[in-house]
């Protein structure tokens, strides 16, 4: 079952840690349906936090964040990575969920890789799509929580948020 508006349209601290054990479907170009446990996330919530991409304001780059959630969220890292990333919360809330692991693959750029994440699905619903969303593994995941990664410029207090959450065990 493909999660709804419901699921998404709520505080990214409270999206994040559920989406451990979820089910991202991909659709590939040769029309090939692959599914990818989500088990690694990180946390982004709004303009107050400064390793949020909404804390410089709304742009032409942050403007899908600042959507209803159920939204994808693609920005290009490096000049090398498409990053994925789920819209949360409500309108005008600018919130998202990075996409760290799935399955035994590990880092976010390495999971655009293999999901074929590319910037054609930048602002695209998941509730819409034929090509890529979520679904319910109806699972209760146990996991751990850790400090974000790579956001040394966001300053001691941004930085230390434990708003990584990371798959142990799904029941």
């Amino acid at each position: 079952m493909k999660l709804g508006k419901d699921f998404f349209c709520r505080d990214v601290l409270v999206v994040a840690p559920e989406l451990l054990g979820k089910i991202i479907v991909r659709k590939f170009s040769d029309d090939s349906l692959k599914k990818f446990t989500i088990t690694e996330v990180e946390a982004y919530r709004g303009e107050d936090d400064l390793a949020c991409h909404a804390s410089k304001g709304r742009t032409n780059r942050t403007e899908v964040m600042y959507w209803p959630g159920g939204f994808i969220y693609v920005y290009l890292i490096y000049g090398i990575h498409y990053l994925l990333n789920f819209v949360t919360a409500e309108i005008d809330k600018p919130q998202a969920v990075l996409i760290r692991g799935v399955d035994q693959i590990i880092g976010p750029g390495r999971v655009s890789k293999t999901l074929q994440i590319d910037k054609s699905l930048n602002k695209v619903s998941l509730f819409n799509s034929k090509n890529i969303w979520v679904e319910d593994a109806n699972m209760n995941p146990l996991y751990t929580y850790a400090k974000r990664i790579g956001i040394e410029y966001s300053g001691e207090i941004w930085k230390n948020k434990p708003w990584r959450f990371i798959l142990t065990k799904n029941l």
